[in-house]
């Protein structure tokens, strides 16, 4: 790897890169914009397992006609508060833009909203679509369905997807309160990203074909699925996810879910997803939330801490202090982002050394 390739990747460069990549395998320049700003915006936060490593998969797919590029997702059905969403196979931040975007013009209207998603593919890091609300000064939720990945307590075998939940809470000059959960002990890509760089995982992130703990990397998707988060907590989270974002919207449930990252790539994976929107406003002022939210953050900032500890989080503030930085003076992608998207540069005919 040359010194360009392990330094610093500025933001607009990284977005350039990607945009590139899609329009070469045939996907328009505003859907291009559309995902290139989602993944990139992961990065920023530092949650590189969900950024734009993940390109590559998808770029697999675009290729073999498993997403689509010339078919839109819609609305099939609404009513004053709720909408479904057919994403038409689309690449899945696509749809998801389209669908959170709906359900903050439901809440604008009639104070919550509710968006359905099914015939969606993965839509990468919920976190980015609740953000999204956040930024219009609405509270946001963002959830999806996925294969499965993640046993059930007692299970020998995975028996729902890492099903991701999310939510933003908007904060006026403060930043927005935010957090982007797997439902798994930890996101699949951790997993993925240990076998890439051949690191040890601790025996709480998977279990074996006999549903016990094991730190055996080879045996995981085909062998092995990851642990429920907390427990029965995680396992149950995770159902409240597949039924908003499946079992209400016409998605496909479980094992019906098409495996985005080895299935047949001409193949559809009809993933569900689900957005919720609450405008604030319309149940209280903005400014007297926004006097609420920095009280609730300085009252935990001042909480007495624990010897050693310097400062108390709230979720998003680590995220928000990276994208700062990332904005300022440029990405720092782990060594696995950077192979993939070598690998990928090189496949598409891309210079990625100019990306240093």
């Amino acid at each position: 790897m040359t010194e360009q390739l392990v330094g610093r990747i500025g933001v607009e460069s990284l977005t350039r890169f990607c945009i590139e990549a899609m329009m070469r395998v045939g996907v328009s320049a505003h859907d291009a914009k559309i995902t290139a700003d989602a993944l990139v915006t992961t990065e920023t936060w530092g949650v590189h397992t969900h950024g734009t490593k993940l390109l590559p998969g998808y770029i697999r797919r675009l290729k073999g006609g498993g997403l689509c590029v010339d078919n839109p997702p819609t609305v099939s059905s609404e009513g004053p508060a709720w909408a479904l969403v057919d994403g038409g196979s689309s690449l899945g931040q696509v749809t998801s833009v389209f669908a959170m975007r709906k359900a903050i013009e439901k809440a604008k209207s009639a104070g919550i909203g509710y968006a359905g998603v099914f015939n969606s593919c993965h839509y990468g890091a919920a976190g980015y679509y609740s953000w999204l609300a956040a930024n219009e000064g609405l509270i946001g939720l963002s959830m999806a369905n996925d294969w499965p990945t993640v046993a059930a307590p007692g299970s020998r075998k995975a028996v729902t997807g890492s099903n991701p939940l999310a939510f933003a809470i908007p904060g006026g000059e403060a930043d927005p309160i935010m957090l982007d959960i797997s439902t798994g002990a930890v996101a699949g890509g951790k997993v993925y990203a240990a076998q890439k760089l051949g690191k040890p995982i601790p025996d709480n992130w998977i279990v074996g074909p006999d549903g016990l703990p094991t730190t055996d990397l080879s045996l995981f998707p085909d062998q092995a699925s990851l642990q429920p988060m907390a427990g029965h907590k995680g396992y149950g989270l995770a159902l409240l996810i597949e039924s908003l974002s499946a079992l209400l919207t016409g998605a496909a449930m479980t094992y019906n879910v098409g495996f985005w990252m080895k299935d047949d790539p001409s193949t559809h994976t009809n993933h569900g997803a689900a957005f919720i929107a609450l405008d604030v406003e319309a149940m209280t002022s903005l400014p007297n939330f926004y006097g609420r939210v920095e009280s609730l953050i300085q009252e935990i900032h001042d909480a007495p801490k624990a010897k050693g500890s310097e400062r108390i989080f709230l979720p998003g503030e680590m995220e928000c202090d990276k994208r700062r930085i990332a904005l300022q003076d440029g990405i720092d992608l782990p060594e696995d982002v950077r192979m993939v998207l070598k690998e990928m540069a090189d496949l598409l005919g891309l210079k990625y050394e100019e990306l240093g």
